[in-house]
Formats: structure tokens, C-alpha cells, sequence
């Protein structure tokens, strides 16, 4: 028999209002957010379930994530068949993603038995996000990986395309890929268009390049004068993106600086910032081979989880990219000149901290690199060891460096003693990246004029 107690609470429970037990406060604290701004699932060519990829985000610690789907924005009616010669992997992960969230929110069409094809509905982001969302823990962002050709003829005349990919976040509605006359022209354009839709819509958008060495599409060169570019992908955590380079293709830590001195010592513009991401396309196998999520990430030090609060602090460089190491902060005192950087101690684990730049007075002439045959070939110039090189190593958790006011600019990698749990590279180590800071131009109309 129910007591009149019991009785009472179950009353007062379904006839009042369920109250948010966590009021937004009134001046919130800026704090660090972790997220991931490339990922892709079966709306493009992913191999899992939006609900699935997010809510893995969202298990493993994560506070944002976008998707960034090929040349598609994950909206309207879509429906994938679950009998697909080409993906046989479709029906396993149907079977989860159905036993995870139940027949009344998964949608099928057609019945496979009477010979018709049996299709599963993609939810639009608009309405799986609701189902993944909590204000202060999680957030869903959309985007697009705006996916581009340009097209090359080789030595021996065959012609070929190079992949010219750049993500957009937060758009509002899709972007067509834009053309151009060099490469440089190609990313310029494709940023002009991101950028015209955030004037129209007044809605904040952040456009990066993508995985430069994929393909080796992009030389430091080419990334260097596009200069309406100011955010590009440090680590992508895809196998296939030639991120440690080869004996004729420069690593991304020597593209970065190399693209960063052109810019500050020759084309007046502003470094780029460098983003850590997954680019993750494979939800149910691990290993080196695949393109898991969980790789690298970027934490952003913003007052709310929302898109416009993580997009300004993204362009206000308070943000840094990291594959495991943890910090506790990042300074940049100006009048000192001095960065200062606190780890997040692991126990067991020990940190190195380089701090690299390039000097003021620095040779910036380069030579092409050569095949074989003795011809050159589409690669990022041999440049010298100044530019990028190591102004000091500190080792611990507290490293400090004070500018001695003749370095172009400088930035830190921290790597850690731990090994990566999930690597792409051979030895890898947990590592971070801090932004470029103590440049400065003359004239930055689209950024902070100094740093």
C-alpha cells in the first residue's frame, strides 16, 4: 500500500515544473574546453552514426565537437541502405546503433525480405544534437569540410589533382568549393566565401586549413601567401597526412615555421595559429592504419561553452593544440616579453619544453628540392636551420622564457615522456603546441595586430 506521503511526492513531482538545478551564472569564470573541430560520420564518409560519433565525444571527456562532413552540411532527408556491397560494415553498426537508442527514435524504410532495400534515416543535425546536448558540458557545432581539387600537370605530363581541404565551423548553411588560379588563390578564395557568409548572416564562423601534407597538396609557400588564412591543422590525427613528412616533403612543425617567417619578414601579415584535430572516420576498429577519434584536440579557454565564446577565443588565440599533455595555463606577459606555460603534472611522466622560432636577423633564401633526374618537384624549399630552430629546452612542469626582443617570434612544444595511446607515428609522445606570440605587423585589418 502506497503511503499518503509517497503519494503526496508522486503528485508533486508530475504537477510541478522541472527547475535547471545549475543557473547560469552571472559572470562566469573563463575556463578550458576541450573539443574537436574535424569529424565525420556516415553523412559523408564516416563510418558510424552522428548520434554515435558525438555521444563517443561526449564519454571520452570532450565539452565540443563539429562535424565537417565532405562538401555536405548534415541537414534535411538522408537515408543510407543497410545492404551496401560496398560498406558490409553497415548492418554491424546499424544493429548498435539500434540497440543503443531504441525503434522509436531509429528510422527504417523498405523490408529487405520481400526484396526491396532496407534503408536507415541520418538524423539532421538539428535534431540529433538536441539529444546530445547539456548546457556546460557538451556542445555540437555545425560544419563542412569544404573539399577542393586543383589541378596539376607533372613532369612527365600527366595530370593529376592535388586534395585542397578547409574546414568551416559553425556555418549556417553550405559552401560550394571555390576555385582559383594558384593554390594560394584556391584557400584564399574558399576563405573568402566562409567569410561572406559570417557578414550576412552575422553568425561567428572559423575557417582552417586542413592536413597541408595530405597529399602534399600544400607547400609552406603556398600556405604562407595565402594570407587571409590564419588557422591550419598542426596535427591531424589521420595516417594518411604525411604529418612527419619525407626525405623531399618538410614535417609540419618545419612547414609552420617556415610559413610563420615568410609571412612576418616578407608579406607584413600575421603567423598562423595551429590546431590540433582527429579528422576521425573510423568508429569501430582501432590501430595505426585507421582514422580513430581521440588523436588530438584543442583546448580553448573561454567564459561559456558556446559556439560564439569557444570561436572568439579561438581567434584571440587563447587556445592551444594537444595530442595528451595537459596545461594548466598559458601567459604571455608583453611588457616582460616572457611566456610562461604550467603543466598538469601526470605522476611518472616527465616534460620537455622547446621554445622555437626564428630570429629577427635570419637568411631567408631556400633551395628547391630535386628528384632523382635532378629536376625539382612540388615540395616546400630547403631553408636554413634558423628558420624554426630551438631558442631553449627547459625541462618540468613550470617553463618560462623571456624574449630577448631579436626573435621574429616564438612558440612552444611541449612533449611528454608518456607515450601516445593512440599513434600514427612511430614513438610518438604525448605532445602540445602554444601559439606564436611576441610578432608583430604593421597592419593586421582581420586579426590582433600584435601578439
Amino acid at each position: 500500500m502506497t503511503s499518503p506521503r509517497l503519494a503526496f511526492l508522486a503528485l508533486f513531482l508530475i504537477s510541478s515544473p522541472i527547475l535547471a538545478a545549475d543557473p547560469v551564472p552571472a559572470d562566469a569564470p573563463p575556463r578550458w574546453w576541450k573539443g574537436n573541430l574535424h569529424t565525420h560520420t556516415l553523412w559523408s564518409d564516416g563510418n558510424d552514426f552522428p548520434e554515435m560519433v558525438a555521444e563517443w565525444y561526449r564519454d571520452h571527456g570532450y565539452n565540443f565537437v563539429a562535424l565537417s562532413e565532405h562538401n555536405v552540411f548534415a541537414q534535411g532527408e538522408a537515408w543510407r541502405p543497410l545492404n551496401n556491397p560496398k560498406r558490409p560494415e553497415m548492418k554491424v553498426h546499424f544493429e548498435k546503433y539500434l540497440q543503443r537508442f531504441g525503434p522509436n527514435w531509429v528510422e527504417t524504410r523498405g523490408q529487405s525480405e520481400r526484396g526491396g532495400p532496407l534503408e536507415v534515416r541520418l538524423k539532421p543535425f538539428s535534431e540529433f544534437r538536441t539529444l546530445v546536448e547539456e548546457r556546460g558540458v557538451f556542445l555540437m557545432i555545425p560544419g563542412e569540410e569544404i573539399t577542393n581539387r586543383f589541378p596539376i600537370t607533372g613532369e612527365d605530363g600527366k595530370a593529376s589533382n592535388l586534395p585542397i581541404h578547409l574546414n568551416a565551423t559553425n556555418i549556417v548553411e553550405l559552401i560550394q568549393p571555390q576555385p582559383g588560379k594558384t593554390i594560394s588563390e584556391m584557400i584564399d578564395n574558399n576563405l573568402k566565401a566562409v567569410h561572406a557568409q559570417e557578414t550576412k548572416t552575422g553568425q561567428p564562423m572559423l575557417p582552417h586549413l586542413n592536413h597541408p601534407n595530405f597529399g602534399y597538396a600544400v607547400t609552406a609557400e603556398d600556405v604562407a601567401h595565402a594570407v587571409s588564412d590564419h588557422f591550419f591543422e598542426i596535427f591531424n590525427g589521420h595516417p594518411g597526412v604525411n604529418q612527419a613528412g619525407d626525405a623531399d616533403h618538410a614535417p609540419m612543425e618545419k612547414l609552420w615555421d617556415i610559413a610563420n617567417t615568410i609571412r612576418l619578414a616578407k608579406l607584413n601579415a600575421p603567423p598562423l595559429y595551429g590546431l590540433g584535430t582527429d579528422d576521425s572516420h573510423h568508429y569501430h576498429t582501432e590501430g595505426a592504419s585507421r582514422s580513430i577519434p581521440g588523436r588530438g584536440w584543442i583546448m580553448v579557454r573561454a567564459h561559456h561553452l558556446t559556439p560564439e565564446s569557444l570561436i572568439r577565443a579561438i581567434k584571440s588565440a587563447d587556445f592551444y593544440a594537444s595530442t595528451g599533455v595537459t596545461l594548466s595555463d598559458v601567459r604571455f606577459n608583453t611588457a616582460s616579453k616572457t611566456i610562461e606555460i604550467d603543466i598538469q603534472p601526470e605522476d611518472g611522466v616527465t616534460y620537455s619544453t622547446a621554445f622555437i622560432g626564428t630570429p629577427i636577423k635570419h637568411d631567408l633564401s631556400s633551395a628547391p628540392v630535386t628528384g632523382k633526374d635532378g629536376k625539382p618537384i612540388r615540395a616546400t624549399g630547403r631553408y636554413k636551420n634558423e628558420i624554426g630552430m630551438t631558442f631553449k629546452t627547459v625541462e618540468g612542469t613550470k617553463p618560462r622564457y623571456t624574449l630577448s626582443r631579436e626573435e621574429l617570434y616564438v612558440r612552444a612544444l611541449i612533449t611528454s615522456s608518456k607515450p601516445h595511446p593512440r599513434p600514427t607515428l612511430k614513438d610518438q609522445k604525448e605532445q602540445a603546441w602554444t601559439q606564436p606570440v611576441g610578432w608583430s605587423v604593421k597592419a593586421a585589418p582581420t586579426t590582433t595586430a600584435s601578439r
